[in-house]
C-alpha cells in the first residue's frame, strides 16, 4: 500500500486452497481488511471461508495474490499428500485463470522447527519446492529464499511474532515489486 497499491485482504485460518472454491467452516475464524481500514474478524462457530469467484466479483482485482501453504504441507504426516495438494491448488488456480487474472502465489516461510504443528525445515523445503512447480500460471514467490531457517521469530513454530511478520512482509513487498507480473500492473 505504501507503494500505491489498493489492497483487499481476506484470510481464513488453517484451510487448504480448495476452501476458497467451495466455502467450508473455518474453526479458528476468518478476517478481512480493506486498504488501511480496520481488520474485521469473525470467529463464530459456523463461519465459513469465502468463494474466490465472489471475491473477484466484489473486488475486481488487477492481480490475485494467494498465500496458502502451511495448512496443506502436512507437517504431522509421514509423507506429503501431493495428489491432494495438487487437486486443491488446481481447483483454486482454475477459478483465477478462468477470469484471465494474473496471480502470484506466496509460499510459506521457514518458521521454526517443532511446536504444536510439528513443522520441520525439511518438510517446508519439500513443500515449497513442490509448490514452485505446481502453481503455474501463477508466479511463485519462494519465501524460503527471503531468509535463513529460523531467522524470523515465531511463537509456535509456524506463526510469526509481530517482528517476524514485519520482516516477512518487508521481504515480500520487495519480492512483489521485483516480480514481472506485479511490475506490469497499472499504477495510480
Amino acid at each position: 500500500m505504501s507503494k500505491g497499491a489498493q489492497v483487499e485482504t481476506f484470510g481464513a485460518c488453517g484451510v487448504p486452497a480448495g476452501a476458497w472454491v467451495a466455502p467450508r467452516p473455518v474453526a479458528c475464524g476468518i478476517a478481512n481488511r480493506s486498504g488501511k481500514g480496520p481488520v474485521v474478524e469473525n470467529r463464530t462457530p459456523k463461519v465459513k471461508s469465502w468463494s474466490i469467484d465472489a471475491l473477484i466479483d466484489q473486488t475486481k482485482p488487477s492481480v490475485v495474490v494467494v498465500g496458502i501453504g502451511d495448512p496443506m504441507a502436512g507437517y504431522n504426516q509421514r509423507e506429503m499428500q501431493k495428489g491432494w495438494i495438487r487437486e486443491n491448488v488446481d481447483e483454486l488456480i482454475g477459478r483465477i485463470k478462468a477470469r484471465n487474472l494474473p496471480c502470484v502465489w506466496i509460499g510459506p516461510g521457514w518458521g521454526s522447527e517443532g511446536g504444536p504443528y510439528s513443522k520441520t525445515f525439511a518438510r517446508v523445503k519439500e513443500f515449497s519446492d513442490f509448490m514452485a512447480t505446481s502453481v503455474a500460471p501463477c508466479t511463485y514467490i519462494d519465501s524460503l529464499a527471503l531468509s535463513k531457517p529460523g531467522e524470523w521469530p515465531t511463537f509456535d513454530g509456524q506463526h510469526y511474532t509481530v517482528a517476524g511478520y514485519q520482516k516477512w512482509g518487508a521481504a515480500l513487498t520487495d519480492a512483489m515489486l521485483a516480480n514481472q507480473t506485479v511490475k506490469a500492473l497499472p499504477r495510480k
